[in-house]
């Protein structure tokens, strides 16, 4: 059960179309102009010859940017840059393109973009990740909405000889407010191709949406989704396409050193068995012969320095890396060490957060159709840019011939911001010559992942007479995410990783004396993002801490964040709306206890209060969390709603049961058996309450993950005195 509320002032084309369906769409097209316009980042509009072409025209269609096109029939269809992968990404961007152009929601379509030029907003690339999609497209999409209705409001002022000042667009018609006059968007289309293009068009004001910042808009992707229409990457098909699924090393870094597919070839189906440089590949006729050739296979490898790899290795040396190892200063601030001296009361805790895999619904796959002279890639990606760059490189194409076309994604998590999948299909396609889908079971999803980083952390707080925390110190050892993110080499020089430290540098407590430090350590296990990134193990261990001094300061824990966030206005607001709705401090049943967390992510602030009881044999449920989210302007309520819940819930699984275990180099969880979910009957009752603002729009796809844990471990120890200080709770 969720409920959202904004609280008042006072409180590819489809990939699997036949030749058929795409020439009957070409019939219906109709007839108007092409104009195409690419638009730098300041979105000041001008024509370019470079852009043509960007997206595929139908016939008379006209192109008003890179991102709208209008036909003579009134279809009005919007290209989204970004991957769609359930978080309603899809909805957002048109959501910004249709309030802006006056575009009829219930009509309008959308289509994902290509990797090429226009679409490369962010640092030059093509990507969706960081929770970005909204915060970084705010303006610059609004921009494109606005130039392309003051080209058709220009051209209906024109065609009725009056002035654009009397003229609106709304529901894909322009509207003359002087005489009741209308003409449809397509109707203009050709005349408006003909406009001089805005330099700097005049966007709405917040009282003047009709779409934005409403509740209960339609979301785009779930006709789709319901009617089977929506096209993931495991649906494509192409003529002539084989199925290929791949047995990789099960250890990491492993090779193969030999194998014999004398077995696999005598399997119904199966065509060719092909050695590439990420394993074996089986290529068959169907899913089936694939799977059983696979089977069939005699391998034997090398499995490298990793095969000596374990869990509890692994924590030992990111111990012994604490104590001997010199860490980086990461925020020092004042003296931390004379103040512990010093000091009344010291506490002290270490904490331990595991490997997570990101655990995708649909696991990993990507097709592939390598030509002489250009390469079609099909597939569910966050890194259009990436994809083309690494295929590219790997056949020595420029970089324009190859192709992405992206599908919807069963989840992404940041999974999909990898390009080895895509490269695989490729290498893959290139050997046997033709197009081949490369499919991922779960286990090969499960042991060969790019997973959240393990993490160690050792902190003190010192506390004067009156409990007041007067230093705060928090040493951190993990592998980072970036070095191998950004192509730096395993034995290059140490440094300090961003995501690893987020989280935990940023702490937004008025403690004088501060000192947070990193050691890297680098098992060998491959990192990468996984939602809310460095933030989702560093809020917990921050998190859980600050209710550990307060306890030893005795007092209420969310009066001890307060005092400590006076001067913290967004983490106070969100802190105070969580603890209010929750009802804190109010009676509880006997046996349970409320726990509290709040934490600044991408750009929003959320605090979240988890009502928690523990039965006898140690099995935790957790019965409501109340959310409240700062997520400056809010463009989509009901998207904010649902990512939030959203991210609840994932880091709630996390939490209660997530871990990625390591046992001679491998990964022991190989399937949802052993990598544990949170089941429909375990979900709690989720409050999710907006707080109003005009500042920039936050993201929301990842901040609802790092409270969540720790509100969960806080509520656990004010129910029964017990401090959980290693993840997960449950296994």
């Amino acid at each position: 059960m969720t409920a959202s509320r904004v609280v008042d002032d006072n409180g590819v084309a489809a990939v699997g179309a036949t030749r058929r369906e795409f020439i009957r769409a070409s019939a219906l097209a109709g007839g108007g102009l092409l104009l195409t316009l690419a638009l730098p980042r300041k979105a000041t509009a001008c024509v370019t010859a470079e852009a043509r072409g960007t997206v595929m025209p139908r016939e008379n269609e006209w192109i008003a940017n890179a991102w709208i096109r209008i036909a003579p029939d009134n279809t009005v269809t919007l290209i989204i840059d970004k991957s769609e992968m359930g978080q309603g990404a899809e909805t957002s961007m048109a959501l910004l393109l249709a309030e802006e152009l006056g575009a009829d929601w219930n009509t309008l379509k959308t289509e994902f973009a290509p990797a090429d030029t226009p679409y490369k907003r962010a640092g030059g690339r093509q990507i969706t990740g960081g929770s970005t999609s909204v915060r970084f497209s705010y303006v610059f999409l609004r921009k494109m909405g606005a130039t392309a209705r003051d080209m058709l409001i220009a051209a209906a002022a024109q065609k009725w000889n009056t002035d654009p000042a009397n003229l609106r667009a709304e529901r894909s018609r322009i509207v003359s407010s002087a005489d009741g006059r209308s003409a449809s968007f397509g109707e203009l289309a050709s005349l408006a191709a003909t406009m001089p293009v805005p330099t700097d068009p005049m966007t709405k004001a917040k009282s003047a949406w009709t779409l934005m910042g409403t509740p209960h808009v339609k979301k785009l992707d779930t006709p789709k989704k319901v009617d089977g229409s929506a096209q993931f990457g495991i649906d494509v098909r192409l003529p002539g396409m084989k199925i290929a699924m791949i047995e990789r090393c099960p250890v990491f870094d492993g090779v193969a050193k030999s194998f014999n597919a004398t077995r696999a070839l005598k399997v119904k189906g199966v065509v060719q068995v092909v050695q590439i440089s990420t394993g074996i590949a089986i290529v068959a006729e169907n899913t089936w012969a694939a799977m059983e050739g696979r089977k069939a296979l005699t391998i034997e490898w090398d499995e490298g320095a990793t095969a000596s790899v374990s869990s509890a290795g692994i924590r030992a040396a990111y111990r012994e890396a604490a104590a001997k190892d010199t860490p980086l200063a990461v925020r020092t601030e004042g003296d931390a060490g004379a103040a512990m001296k010093s000091a009344t009361k010291v506490v002290e805790a270490e904490y331990d957060a595991p490997y997570l895999h990101h655990a995708t619904m649909e696991p990993m796959n990507f097709t592939a159709d390598v030509r002489a002279d250009r390469v079609d890639l099909y597939g569910p990606t966050q890194a259009q840019t990436k994809v083309q760059d690494e295929v590219a490189r790997l056949l020595g194409f420029a970089t324009s011939q190859v192709k992405v076309h992206t599908t919807y994604l069963g989840g992404g998590f940041g999974r999909r911001l990898e390009a080895d999948y895509a490269v695989e299909a490729a290498e893959l396609s290139r050997k046997i010559g033709g197009p081949v889908q490369v499919l991922w079971t779960r286990p090969d999803d499960m042991t060969h992942g790019f997973y959240r980083p393990s993490a160690y952390g050792k902190l003190a707080c010192a506390l004067d007479a009156s409990g007041a925390p007067v230093a705060w110190t928090h040493r951190i050892v993990s592998p980072g995410i970036f070095r191998r993110m950004s192509g730096q080499p395993k034995d290059g020089p140490r440094r300090v990783d961003g995501a690893a430290i987020e989280g935990a540098s940023n702490h937004p407590y008025a403690i004088k004396n501060v000192l947070v430090d990193y050691v890297e350590k680098d098992p060998g296990i491959p990192t990468g993002a996984w939602r809310s990134v460095g933030s989702s193990q560093n809020a917990f261990i921050t998190e859980c801490f600050i209710d550990e001094v307060a306890q030893a300061a005795g007092k209420d824990p969310y009066e001890f964040r307060r005092a400590l966030l006076k001067d913290k206005p967004r983490h106070l607001a969100v802190l105070d709306l969580a603890a209010k709705k929750a009802g804190w401090g109010t009676p509880l049943p006997k046996g349970r206890g409320r726990g509290i967390a709040v934490a600044e992510s991408f750009g929003s602030w959320v605090a979240e209060v988890a009502e928690v009881s523990v039965a006898p044999d140690g099995t935790v449920k957790v019965h409501k969390v109340v959310a409240a989210v700062d997520c400056g302007t809010c463009v989509n309520p009901d998207g904010v709603e649902a990512q939030i819940s959203g991210g609840i819930i994932f880091g709630l699984s996390a939490a209660l049961f997530g871990a990625i275990t390591i046992d001679r180099g491998r990964v022991v969880e190989q399937n949802f058996d052993r990598y544990r979910m949170v089941r429909m009957s375990q979900v709690p009752e989720i409050e999710v309450y907006i707080v109003p603002s005009d500042e920039a729009p936050g993201g929301v796809g990842e901040p609802g993950v790092p409270p969540v844990a720790p509100a969960v471990v806080n509520a656990i120890a004010a129910a029964t005195g017990k401090r959980h200080r290693s993840l997960p709770l449950m296994t």
